[in-house]
């Protein structure tokens, strides 16, 4: 039986494709707005959920981010990395100097600021849900529009492409993280995901949280943070490092972390993807 894969549809967004890249043989569920996607799951609509977690030009997608840390149960099982590439989709015909507005995803809005200054100066940037529904708010526009997407969506919504590979930076990556039930079982090339926060501050208090990994031998990949939705003036941490969390020096680790923090969360254990070429 296929596995049913929620995702943040329409079809033809960048996480659409980052799913059938996961897996081809999924079901492909399409639902509005990642809170949606990573509902179904813990509704039991899907067995698993993909949604964007980090973009290599613009950062944390933090709507993913506040939900695994602050209101979803579920685990991160798997990361797909797909490279982004958009296009500027409008009308047949479409004069660029009387473009009033451009609708887009808010990232793929940030991802082509460059390209937006430079070509449609003028133009009104509004957020869009998916670079996919992007195209639809362009054509139910009152005003002269046009879209960012991508080429997949200008097929399968029969668009024209204006112009393409748009974005600022050439290298232009997207990670997606796959959310279960239950995280991935250990492979030998795997990453794990945590987040904590303290209740109190003092001078040193994440320095020797994170000798727990220095005194192990433990790789820290990635460190950011997110104001704390819940106790304003503080933040919690986000943390990936190299290994599992079932493997004796991580789980001793991660024990030694929690002891030292207030809230302490283990979002995933998981295969580290292969960045495309």
């Amino acid at each position: 039986m296929a596995v049913r894969l929620a995702f943040l549809g329409p079809e033809g967004t960048y996480t659409e494709q980052a799913a059938v890249d996961y897996d081809p043989t999924a079901e492909r569920i399409p639902f509005s707005g990642i809170p949606r996607v990573v509902r179904a799951v813990l509704n039991g609509e899907t067995d698993e959920a993909i949604a964007p977690i980090e973009n290599s030009m613009e950062g944390m997608v933090t709507f993913t981010v506040d939900l695994l840390i602050d209101e979803s149960g579920l685990k991160i099982k798997n990361e797909v990395i797909v490279p982004i590439h958009h296009c500027l989709l409008g009308d047949p015909g479409t004069d660029l100097e009387s473009v009033e507005v451009v609708y887009s995803h808010p990232q793929a809005l940030a991802q082509c600021r460059d390209y937006l200054t430079c070509r449609l100066p003028n133009a009104e940037r509004i957020a869009s849900l998916s670079t996919a529904g992007a195209v639809s708010d362009m054509r139910s526009s009152r005003y002269s529009a046009v879209a960012i997407s991508s080429r997949r969506a200008a097929e399968i919504f029969d668009a024209n492409i204006i112009e393409r590979d748009i974005e600022d930076i050439r290298n232009n990556r997207t990670r997606f993280v796959i959310l279960a039930s239950e995280d991935h079982e250990p492979t030998g090339n795997d990453r794990t995901s945590i987040c904590f926060d303290y209740d109190l501050d003092a001078p040193g208090l994440l320095y020797d949280t994170l000798g727990e990994f220095a005194t192990r031998e433990i790789n820290m990949i990635k460190i950011e943070s997110r104001p704390n939705r819940r106790n304003p003036g503080r933040y919690v941490f986000l943390i990936d490092i190299d290994g599992h969390r079932e493997t004796p020096p991580v789980r001793a680790a991660l024990d030694g972390m929690q002891a030292r923090t207030s809230m302490f969360k283990i979002l995933g254990s998981y295969p580290r993807a292969t960045p495309p070429d």
